[in-house]
């Protein structure tokens, strides 16, 4: 696409300024990047070789694989999580049974902060958010009956990650299935918990050995798992922009390839088994450049900064789910319309694995029903309306490839900043990304509220008293047996091997030994998570943040 004027564009251009424009609303990204009435040549100038490149070819932009969806469609990976491991495995099952092709498994809070389920900051939480796991004896029960030679599993868990990931070695071990031939991911992104989310345990520096330790270990013994899930979609969620989004997760993702470096890992050997986790928000053509500009950004840093040699570890391959911050509790049936539009983005923008929010997510855990819904969502799509036929279809717009530049430079400007600032765990400490997140979001809710951005449903075509939907409900029963249960196994295991890992354990923190095989010995020996994080706050501390005002 070259530059250049014409008469027709200046006719245009004064017939366009005599019609006025709709008062009141922005004519701006939800991330406030101006949009320009059209896009023409003049306004964008891509270099095609350059810029665009071909599918599964340098910079990646339109795509990680040369055939994409013609060749294979993405991942549909439903989140499931709630109440015990026994009554998500049934919906596990479900999933499977309705078309699902990958696992993707969403822990109770008490979990993410590494807490046993009968400690007393648990009471109340067991099983509300996501599923309960205190120990292997869960683990083996979350997934009785699937064969995990044959699935891939996501687990969304970040500070006690290695201690969940050594459950699920132990138990595909016991299935029969190596630990080498294991495939999935486990989030185990902590920086974003300092960013977004919230759910940290220790203070970075041994948070960012903890993670170091895992991706070590797999490069070694799990060559087809991903120790690190590079997640954008918390930080979008907590209210960034989408250069907010794509820049403060691609600068985490370039400090534990540092941290990797430093411990003497080869870039060749970890970076292809790193992979990303985007949010999927309304902005149509917004969502669709941030993807396209994330794995153009990402492969020619590990190729000009790094030195990666191996064309795997310039693959940007990413997860996608819809945004459960754009789901209303007004007129909630409207979320699966916003759900289509978001899935249909990640599709374009080249995902390689999604989620779809059910429409009920605004108002309690989803129903069956409603997860039906959502999965068949992602199968109209691949199915049904010709998406899938055609590699970067919007590829070469005018527009959109403004979009993908202008959301590339921010990234970049990012970057500099972070950098000097010593770094993202330097910045993270003087509460940089946290206070631009923060002013992100004021902006955003502050235009909501002037109607300057339009909800259906909300600030604008509201109804008066809705009817109630259907809506799941977790059994409170479950919590007093799943206290009961992490107490018997403590009761009946084996005390002096469990007393000897937490001993061992507690000297390897004090050390600079990689920690994940002595937390695999403490699993094989019934040792809970809880009891595992509770020697690493003995001996790191934890960790507390000054608030952003």
């Amino acid at each position: 696409m070259a530059a250049g004027g014409s008469q027709g564009l200046d006719r245009w251009r004064e017939r366009c300024a005599r019609t006025p424009e709709r008062p009141g609303e922005l004519f701006s990204t939800l991330s406030g990047v101006d949009v320009a009435p059209l896009s023409t040549p003049d306004s964008v100038t891509v270099d095609y070789e350059r810029d665009l490149g071909y599918p599964g070819e340098f910079p990646y932009t339109r795509g990680v694989y040369p055939s994409m969806y013609r060749g294979r469609l993405w991942t549909m990976r439903q989140f499931a999580g709630f109440g015990s491991a026994g009554e998500t495995n049934e919906r596990f099952r479900f999933l499977l049974d309705h078309g699902q092709t990958g696992l993707s498994t969403a822990f109770d809070m008490p979990t993410l902060m590494g807490l046993d389920s009968d400690h007393p900051r648990s009471l109340g939480e067991v099983g509300r958010e996501g599923v309960a796991v205190d120990s292997v004896e869960d683990m083996r029960l979350l997934f009785e009956g699937i064969p995990l030679g044959e699935v891939s599993t996501s687990m969304t868990i970040n500070s006690p990650a290695a201690m969940l990931l050594a459950f699920y070695v132990c138990v595909a071990e016991e299935q029969g299935v190596p630990r080498a031939a294991l495939r999935g991911t486990i989030q185990t992104d902590i920086l974003k918990e300092y960013i977004a989310q919230k759910e940290y345990i220790f203070p970075p520096e041994p948070s960012m050995r903890l993670v170091t330790d895992m991706v070590e270990f797999c490069a070694h013994e799990m060559p087809l798992w991903h120790p690190i899930s590079l997640s954008g979609y918390h930080i979008r969620e907590a209210g960034s922009t989408a250069a907010q989004e794509l820049a403060f997760t691609l600068q985490d993702g370039f400090t534990y390839i540092e941290w990797a470096l430093e411990r003497g890992l080869a870039i060749d050997d970890f970076a292809p088994r790193l992979s990303f986790f985007f949010n999927a928000h309304l902005d149509f053509f917004e969502e669709i450049a941030k993807y396209r500009a994330a794995r153009r950004i990402w492969a020619t840093v590990l190729r000009d900064r790094y030195g990666a040699k191996d064309e795997r570890s310039l693959l940007m391959r990413f997860h996608a789910q819809t945004a459960g911050v754009s789901l209303t509790a007004q007129q909630p049936e409207l979320n699966i319309v916003r759900t289509a539009i978001e899935a249909l983005a990640a599709v374009l923008g080249g995902t390689q694995s999604l989620h779809t929010n059910s429409f009920d997510e605004a108002l309690a855990l989803p129903t069956e029903d409603a997860v039906r819904i959502a999965l068949r969502t992602q199968q109209v799509i691949a199915h049904e309306i010709g998406v899938v036929n055609a590699i970067d279809p919007l590829g070469g717009s005018y527009h959109l490839e403004q979009l993908t530049d202008e959301l590339e430079a921010q990234a970049y400007a990012y970057f500099e900043q972070i950098e000097e600032r010593g770094g993202m765990v330097a910045a993270i400490r003087q509460n940089f990304p946290q206070a631009e997140i923060a002013e992100a979001s004021f902006r955003y809710q502050s235009e909501v509220e002037a109607k300057q951005r339009l909800i259906v449903g909300v600030n604008v075509h509201t109804v008066g008293e809705e009817p109630p939907i259907p809506l799941h409900k977790i059994d409170p029963g479950l919590e007093p047996q799943q206290v009961e249960r992490v107490r018997a196994l403590r009761a009946r295991r084996d005390a002096g091997a469990a007393a000897h890992c937490l001993a061992e354990l507690r000297e390897t923190a004090a050390g600079t030994t990689n920690l994940m095989p002595v937390i695999l010995r403490a699993a094989q020996a019934d040792v809970t998570m809880g009891e595992m994080c509770d020697v690493l706050r003995e001996a790191w501390g934890i960790w507390r943040e000054t608030p952003v005002y």
